[in-house]
């Protein structure tokens, strides 16, 4: 049952591999190509707040994590989260932060749904995220009017909405809206990290800052869950010259993981 749910994983996420497999090759990598102190490393994610995020293993090797996430992942922490996580790095440590949403698969390959830990029945995933678009479906259908109701109490779902709200079309039209929302969600999580960093990169009293960015596959409880990466860069902190992060993804050192 464990390579039918590989395969029905790999028919929406070709390139995605376990979380174990991710944690092992990315610290593999840091540690090796870039000489990083792992024990020094500090590790930070943006990540959605739901229970069921702990799919990498980072925590196993990497100390703390300092969250930025919350509901689908944005960095609610904002610029000062940014910037009292670059004033954490221990001497002599780099910044390492992973990001990006999630979204359930059922054991018969449906996308946006799980069974979680303890339960029989289907529940959403990214819930966050689902709710948004079932609040985008009932908008152009004419049933509801989107208006934020309770901002004060529930802001982050409030503003997440009000993220993904200019690709409501895009994300209805796609063939597999669960997914694109998703994908919408993950463009400007990576997005919004960017911008932090470069906001607050002269914070940064350490010599690199890695980002791995993905989309987590939450599955049952009795299989691994999988991450697909889309970016895996590096910022020199001390290379003014660099305004933007290079892509560790296109180096010789990943391509022979």
């Amino acid at each position: 049952m464990s390579l039918e749910i590989e395969r029905l994983i790999l028919d929406h996420y070709s390139n995605a591999k376990t979380g174990e497999e991710i944690t092992d090759s990315y610290l593999t990598l840091l540690h090796k190509e870039y000489k990083s102190n792992l024990k020094q490393m500090l590790f930070a994610t943006s990540v959605c707040s739901d229970d069921i995020n702990v799919s990498t293993d980072f925590r196993r090797v990497l100390q703390r994590p300092f969250s930025m996430g919350g509901l689908g992942g944005l960095p609610f922490s904002g610029f000062t989260g940014m910037v009292a996580y670059s004033h954490h790095i221990p001497d002599g440590g780099d910044a390492f932060i992973f990001y990006g949403p999630h979204i359930g698969i059922t054991d018969e390959g449906e996308l946006g749904r799980m069974r979680r830990f303890g339960q029989k029945r289907l529940t959403n995933s990214c819930g966050a995220l689902m709710l948004a678009l079932d609040r985008f479906r009932r908008e152009e259908e004419g049933l509801d009017i989107y208006v934020p109701i309770g901002e004060e109490y529930d802001y982050q779902q409030v503003f997440l909405e009000r993220t993904l709200k200019p690709f409501k079309h895009q994300i209805l039209l796609a063939e597999n809206p669960n997914r694109e929302i998703t994908e919408v969600a993950y463009y400007n999580i990576n997005k919004q990290i960017k911008r932090l960093i470069k906001m607050s990169r002269n914070e940064f009293n350490c010599e690199k800052i890695f980002l791995l960015g993905g989309v987590i596959i939450n599955t049952s409880e009795e299989f691994h869950d999988y991450v697909d990466i889309r970016n895996f860069d590096v910022i020199n902190v001390q290379d003014e010259t660099e305004q933007e992060p290079i892509s560790i993804l296109e180096t010789e050192a990943f391509k022979n993981l």
